[in-house]
């Protein structure tokens, strides 16, 4: 069979992304995305090799329907799921057999099925054979569903040859699925589940070797996000995979609980291994939305040592809020900018509180009448889609809006620039991996094409910034991230 394997985007080209680096493309001429959605390499490693092949990520290229494909199967999350579905009716009009599968059509089949041949609930390592068989057969059922969590051990490698890989900035792998935290607001241990099931060491080290191997011409340094929804919810099985990964010379960034903080061995082998970056689920700085969320963790550790713990070790913390939650008011906007001021938090991710299907959250707004639409496409964390206890949903997008706009202005970006710079932060990674100055010279030169643009805040600040792009501690690559979140913020 010719099988095509789909990444959508979102349903319309306008829509922005925290994540989308829209001014990081303009700016180096490029259309990289950020990454990859690991389920497509899952599924291509699962499929035989006498069937043909192609990947289409929407985010990097367009999809050719003039390929003539006999199955066509589409990764989908809830943002994305108005786009997968038409994608899917395109494909069926042409003859095409398509299946759904990934975390929205398991949490909600009937809402998929109207829309495609086909579903897949859970996991596909046990039963994407299955599908190919009966596609192969004219049998392609319905629903396709397996209980049972797979086994990772078994697994094999994901396949990530047939991606456009000179097309993304970061390689993901994950060891280990499953959550054992019940945050009210999270799908993960719902999908994967609460018990944490692994990888082993060796099969991690040898996918680290074969991303390794690729092209010269990919990347100079790989760089790899651990895309375990906690990295450390194992510790003997993290400690061993960091004293493992020191040999690789790679940068890494992950995912942990704010208890990392707390065991200091972990850090120094994360720092050792080559973690630059720590993505943290604060969510809130209420107790009373964080007993409300069931993140009964973040209430036993303070932010702002744990903060400062783990920057110490010369690992960045990336940090996520949500706003929203029933005991946030407007008062609570003012609060939240002021907390990332103190602590200098440089990339803080804020979401609007999203009830996403399959979640306790969603099942208990929905029962006190609070889902105002069920717009899939609009479940992105920018849009309010439930009726908040505090405020009105026009309140909450506006207060969302101030907060982004204040922590990505151009004048709140520069002082928490100084204020690493003055502390030499990424000293280790520009021993270890210095900007040749070509690039801080070619980076300067492009800084400077924008100077006589109609954004005079953006020229202000380029102004000030290009006499620090030559200085040995600082990293081009974080001035261009924050210009790209200011972008973000001030397009909403």
């Amino acid at each position: 069979m010719k099988i095509a394997f789909i990444i959508p985007r979102h349903d319309s080209h306008s829509q922005r992304s925290f994540y989308d680096y829209k001014f990081g493309k303009t700016f180096l001429l490029s259309r990289k995305h950020i990454s990859y959605l690991l389920a497509i390499p899952t599924l291509v490693s699962l499929t035989p090799p006498q069937h043909e092949i192609r990947i289409f990520d929407e985010n990097i290229e367009e999809i050719d329907y003039t390929w003539k494909a006999d199955l066509v199967a589409i990764t989908v999350r809830t943002m994305f799921a108005k786009r997968a579905y038409e994608i899917s009716k395109v494909f069926q009009t042409r003859g095409a057999k398509t299946v759904l599968g990934g975390i929205h059509p398991s949490m909600c089949p009937e809402d998929a099925l109207p829309n495609c041949d086909s579903v897949v609930v859970g996991e596909a390592e046990d039963l994407w054979h299955i599908v190919l068989q009966d596609a192969e057969n004219g049998q392609l059922k319905r629903l396709y569903k397996y209980d049972t969590a797979a086994d990772l051990t078994t697994a094999p490698m994901p396949d990530r040859s047939s991606l456009s890989k000179d097309k993304y900035l970061l390689d993901i792998v994950q060891t280990s699925k499953g959550c054992p935290f019940h945050c009210e607001f999270c799908a993960v241990h719902v999908f994967d589940g609460r018990k944490i099931r692994h990888k082993t060491i060796d099969q991690v080290i040898r996918e680290i070797e074969v991303i390794n191997s690729c092209d010269a011409q990919y990347k100079k340094k790989n760089a790899i996000f651990f895309a375990d929804d906690n990295i450390i919810a194992d510790k003997t099985f993290a400690r061993e995979l960091f004293l493992r990964l020191k040999p690789y010379n790679i940068n890494w960034m992950c995912q942990a609980s704010i208890n990392v903080a707390q065991d200091p061995e972990l850090l120094e082998l994360m720092r050792e291994s080559g973690c630059g970056a720590v993505f943290i689920g604060f969510e809130s700085i209420s107790q009373e939305n964080l007993a409300a969320m069931d993140k009964g963790i973040n209430q036993r550790c303070g932010y702002l040592e744990a903060i400062r713990t783990i920057q110490s070790y010369g690992i960045l913390v990336h940090s996520s809020f949500i706003l929203g939650y029933d005991f946030d008011t407007e008062a609570t906007f003012d609060e939240l900018i002021s907390f990332i001021r103190e602590a200098n938090l440089l990339m803080p991710l804020i979401n609007i509180l999203t009830p996403l299907p399959g979640t306790r959250l969603f099942k208990r707004l929905d029962e006190e009448g609070r889902i105002l639409h069920k717009d899939w496409s609009k479940y992105d964390t920018q849009h309010v889609v439930f009726s908040p206890a505090g405020m009105s949903p026009e309140e909450l997008l506006q207060g969302y809006r101030k907060v982004l706009r204040s922590v990505y202005s151009f004048d709140s970006i520069l002082t928490k620039l100084n204020y690493y710079w003055i502390r030499d932060f990424w000293k280790r990674s520009n021993e270890l991996d210095p900007v040749k100055s070509t690039y801080r010279l070619l980076f300067a030169a492009r800084l400077a094409t924008l100077l006589l643009s109609n954004n005079v805040e953006r020229s202000k600040f380029i102004i000030r910034i290009l006499p620090h792009v030559f200085d040995k501690q600082v990293r081009i690559s974080t001035i261009l991230a924050l210009m790209n979140y200011n972008n973000f913020a001030y397009a909403l």
